[in-house]
């Protein structure tokens, strides 16, 4: 019987050591997906052309936003809805936006913003030029002219501990698959 024993653990441990190896790689996807990236949802068309209803991306929630970023700010704001818009100012940035010319300005600087679905043109209720005070970020969507962003005094600028990370790589749908400009 004791040979039964030690032939039958033989046999087993290939499999023991497969269920093992598949334990310890759920537990690291679950540590990934826990502390470093999210996969989140585009709610609305404000972020068109670049991103569309619906599609889903992959943030990382360890890296700190800069200009240009596409970034998802939590649902806490007092919108009371996850946003996802683009970083056009930081702390000690002063944005003017001549909405006669469409044209979004940051410390004096015309942007390039060749990501944008037309010019700016849509006045909100944020009188410019307006400073992004410390702590906080100025955020605009794609589609200027449909989104609620930093130029509406219900969203403002936004807390940087309010954002809940920086947009990577659209995952769905499967043929727009690729990382987000």
């Amino acid at each position: 019987m004791a040979q039964t024993l030690k032939e039958s653990y033989h046999r087993n441990r290939g499999t023991l050591e497969w269920y093992d190896a598949l334990a310890v790689a759920v537990a690291v996807i679950a540590l990934v997906f826990t502390f470093l990236v999210r996969i989140v949802q585009v709610d609305g068309s404000s972020m068109n052309p670049t991103l569309y209803n619906g599609e889903r991306i992959l943030i990382a929630t360890f890296m700190q936003p800069d200009y240009g970023d596409v970034v998802i700010i939590d649902s806490y704001i007092p919108y009371g809805k996850p946003l996802v818009k683009r970083v056009i100012g930081k702390a000690g940035d002063t944005i003017d936006i001549d909405f006669d010319a469409g044209i979004v300005y940051r410390n004096g600087q015309a942007l390039e913003e060749t990501y944008i679905a037309e010019p700016t043109w849509t006045y909100e209720s944020v009188n410019f030029p307006i400073t992004v005070p410390e702590g906080c970020l100025f955020i605009m969507g794609d589609n200027r002219n449909n989104s609620k962003d930093s130029r509406d005094e219900e969203i403002g600028c936004v807390d940087t501990r309010d954002v809940l990370g920086v947009a990577l790589w659209r995952i769905m749908p499967f043929d727009r698959m690729g990382a987000i400009e």
